[in-house]
């Protein structure tokens, strides 16, 4: 009866030690097979724009290297955060992505959308690019404006009698002039628009005479003589107009106004996948035909690591955060 007991006993101590073990296996299981089919990468805007294209290169990219397709979902709307809030509802198993851009980091800032949490939710894989932003005006409505200073002190001249566009309520062309109204204390007004391409069109028409813009949308403008660029946002020059100075180099030391795009996945996807996608990004983003193609896009390769873009994150929601609570912006 006693050896009866001790062998049901031991048959038991066995199986809860295998059930124990059977976690610890699967893990580099599923990252040895992972990926094992395509990846759904959910672009929260309309096709066409810099995110949506800056995706399509690197996921092509990164599929030639998973050895598994790619896939780009366009999700658009309220700010991208119907496609954010698609990802953060999906499996946390690598096979359902979000490219984030800077609006909709901003977006819980501007409406009141409370379908996920963009800290809580995700679980950062890196960043991928950044998407210089440049102040242009129409230089037949300011022929003799050819640098940012000399745009504030006609501001001062006339307060309040100046206008501005930009794509919208709470874009990043918006908070950017914000910030900047609020550091070089001038005042002009805010014209939005639904979109960059209403907003560059009347800037080119002349109804309007300034406009903080992504890069994308004014270069070739800029190329053809229509636009004059007098200050790009970032903190560094950029290489699409290396003449133009930075808003720092004009009087604002540590100005730095720079949107950008990264990839997250689900809350919860396995460190291990993780870890995978972030080398693959890594790995596309340092390729020169990517980088070449990007620049075609208007956007500049900038890989981060997972904890790099976490910071960023908390980063800019913090910062862009404030200039949107002092200047009661709301989003469209």
């Amino acid at each position: 009866m006693q050896n009866t007991s001790r062998r049901t006993f031991q048959r038991r101590l066995g199986a809860v030690l295998l059930s124990a073990t059977l976690p610890l296996a699967a893990a580099p299981a599923l990252a040895e097979t992972y990926p094992s089919k395509p990846i759904r990468l959910v672009v929260p805007f309309p096709p066409g724009g810099p995110t949506d294209t800056a995706a399509r290169i690197i996921g092509q990219k990164m599929s030639e290297t998973l050895k598994q397709p790619v896939v780009v979902d366009n999700r658009p709307g309220a700010s991208g955060t119907i496609g954010a809030e698609n990802v953060a509802k999906s499996p946390a198993d690598g096979y359902t992505l979000l490219v984030l851009a800077t609006p909709t980091l901003l977006a819980p800032h501007l409406i009141h959308r409370k379908g996920y949490d963009i800290f809580k939710d995700f679980t950062p894989i890196g960043a991928a690019y950044d998407l210089p932003i440049v102040m242009v005006v129409n230089p037949q409505a300011m022929p003799d404006v050819t640098s940012l200073q000399q745009y504030i002190a006609k501001a001062k001249a006339r307060p309040g009698a100046l206008n501005y566009t930009s794509a919208g309520n709470g874009s990043f062309g918006h908070l950017s002039t914000e910030l900047l109204k609020n550091l070089g204390d001038f005042d002009v007004q805010h014209v939005p628009y639904k979109g960059s391409a209403p907003a560059i069109s009347d800037l080119l028409a002349g109804q309007v005479p300034m406009m903080f813009s992504d890069m994308i949308a004014a270069l070739p403008h800029i190329k053809a003589g229509k636009l004059r660029p007098i200050a790009v946002g970032s903190a560094k020059r950029v290489s699409f107009t290396p003449e133009v100075k930075t808003v720092a180099e004009q009087g604002f030391p540590g100005f730095d106004a720079t949107a950008w795009g990264g990839l997250l996945a689900p809350a919860g996807t396995p460190k291990e996948v993780v870890a995978t996608l972030s080398a693959e990004l890594k790995k596309a983003l340092a390729d020169p035909t990517v980088q070449q193609k990007m620049l075609g896009a208007g956007t500049v390769a900038a890989y981060l690591p997972p904890e790099q873009l976490a910071a960023r994150m908390k980063a800019d929601y913090s910062k862009w955060g404030k200039v949107i609570q002092d200047n009661g912006i709301r989003g469209d």
